[in-house]
């Protein structure tokens, strides 16, 4: 058998470009966020949320698949990521970065939509569901903490979430990046993608936020059980597509799916060879093809 080619992304900087920075108020102040609308403005509406600790860029092969099918894809640099604000002292808040999204809808005049999470973004999409579940037309969900009792972070991730994160998240350079994303990557992508990847990162020493960001874990513990409620009480579409190979958030997620969401579809990504934690950026092709199938029902 062939192996599969490396993934390649387009370039941060073509990216960047098809967007802007727009400003929003949330209840802690002001911020500007990188924001990207793509596809008719009449399309069918879906908002896709990236994951730690990358950017929206991590669409950026499959959000042109869905609005060349006629989808209105609306995406975002969630605050201290990518092209968005990276306040350095900030308390972040995965309770702010669903206030942030919503703020966003409001300034580009998204009513309803469709919403595709994946890792961190997962949990923004639940609070998301928990505050207004029939603004929700339908759910697709990849690789993250759908269930905080069940989230495996990697050794890179304790550390840095330990009391050493700051001195660590200083030390963190390129290659180390690389090294961490090959940990939970399961297909081949290639080191020009990951370079980009890590531009994103490291615009506005954000690589320094690591630590602060990272205290997503504590608020899943204290949200698991509002935000598992919210998600498996969700009564609209829902689909997961899923990298079983994932050591984070892998076929020991799935299998949870399919016990407490039975009415689910989920496609899993198998292989050969199987997906890892970044289904969008390892495996596009098929996980834009899920998810156009699931937009058009």
């Amino acid at each position: 058998m062939t192996p599969p080619t490396e993934t390649e992304l387009p370039p941060l900087a073509e990216w960047t470009a098809g967007g802007r920075r727009l400003a929003v108020r949330g209840p802690r102040g002001a911020h500007t966020l990188f924001v990207r609308q793509d596809g008719p403005p009449g399309g069918r509406p879906v908002t896709l949320l990236h994951g730690f600790p990358t950017s929206s860029h991590d669409w950026a092969a499959v959000a042109p698949r869905l609005a060349a099918d006629g989808c209105r894809v609306t995406t975002l640099d969630l605050l201290g990521f990518g092209e968005s604000d990276k306040p350095r002292r900030h308390a972040y808040s995965l309770l702010e970065q669903a206030d942030l999204v919503q703020a966003v809808w409001q300034e580009l005049g998204v009513g309803a939509t469709a919403l595709v999470a994946h890792d961190y973004g997962v949990s923004v999409a639940q609070e998301l569901l928990a505050r207004d579940a029939p603004r929700i037309t339908r759910t697709a969900w990849l690789n993250g903490g759908l269930w905080a009792d069940l989230h495996r972070p990697v050794p890179i991730q304790r550390l840095l979430h330990g009391p050493l994160g700051p001195l660590l998240a200083r030390a963190t350079t390129e290659r180390r990046f690389a090294a961490s994303m090959r940990q939970v990557l399961a297909r081949p992508v290639s080191d020009t993608a990951l370079h980009e990847m890590w531009l994103g990162i490291a615009r506005a020493d954000g690589r320094l936020l690591a630590p602060r960001l990272l205290r997503y874990i504590d608020e899943r513990r204290r949200h698991a059980a509002r935000w598992g409620a919210a998600l498996e009480g969700y009564d609209g579409p829902m689909l997961f597509v899923w990298g079983p190979a994932d050591p984070i958030s892998g076929a020991h997620v799935l299998a949870r799916v399919r016990e407490r969401i039975p009415h689910a579809a989920a496609v899993e990504l198998a292989g050969p060879p199987p997906t890892g934690h970044y289904p969008q950026v390892e495996n596009p092709t098929e996980v834009a093809t899920a998810l156009l199938a699931f937009l058009r029902d």
